[in-house]
């Protein structure tokens, strides 16, 4: 027979819990506190007992007080009290005020920002070089220029001895009917 039917709802996962209030939590937290400040006089020797009014008003504001939280977390267990161990790969952040900073220095650039500059600058170089005429392809555009040149020249040389040619002999032909024309 399947154990619902049997009358067991869930089985052990279905039991009631039970949640701490969070009243309950800051009285343990207060109370691991107190035990730990009482520790730390009984290891000064008692010093604290002799009725110093510092100590004991700090016991008295401990819900305001940030030190007492910073000492319960530094408190180490075992042998992570005598081994200081630091990461380097941490990066710790500090805050800077707005007086500290520098803002007249010079900005840091990022790489990208860095190459993009620097592309920027090679391609300017190579402009003022390109029309120069020292770059390979400067001289090459130059070379074909001068070629074009020649041949034009010559294009246009030809075509005026043709015109050249085709008018002498136009007026060879004038001449001709002239004098046939005077006989």
């Amino acid at each position: 027979m399947p154990r619902a039917a049997v009358g067991l709802k869930g089985g052990h996962k279905g039991r009631a819990r039970q949640y701490t209030s969070p009243e309950e939590i800051d009285a343990q937290l207060q109370a691991e506190k107190q035990k730990a400040r009482e520790e730390e006089e009984q290891e000064e020797g008692g010093e604290g007992a002799t009725g110093d009014p510092k100590k004991e008003k700090k016991s008295l504001d401990s819900d305001e007080s940030d030190e007492d939280d910073e000492d319960y977390q530094q408190k180490r267990k075992g042998v992570e009290g005598l081994i200081d161990i630091e990461n380097p790969n941490r990066v710790i952040q500090t805050t800077k005020k707005v007086t500290q900073l520098d803002l007249d220095g010079p900005k840091e650039l990022s790489r990208r920002e860095r190459e993009e500059i620097e592309k920027q600058k090679a391609k300017e170089r190579y402009m003022k070089m390109h029309l120069a005429g020292k770059t390979e392809q400067a001289k090459a555009d130059l070379a074909r220029l001068a070629i074009i040149r020649k041949q034009r020249e010559e294009a246009a040389r030809k075509k005026e001895e043709e015109r050249k040619a085709k008018d002498e002999a136009a007026m060879a032909g004038k001449r001709l009917q002239s004098l046939s024309l005077n006989k």
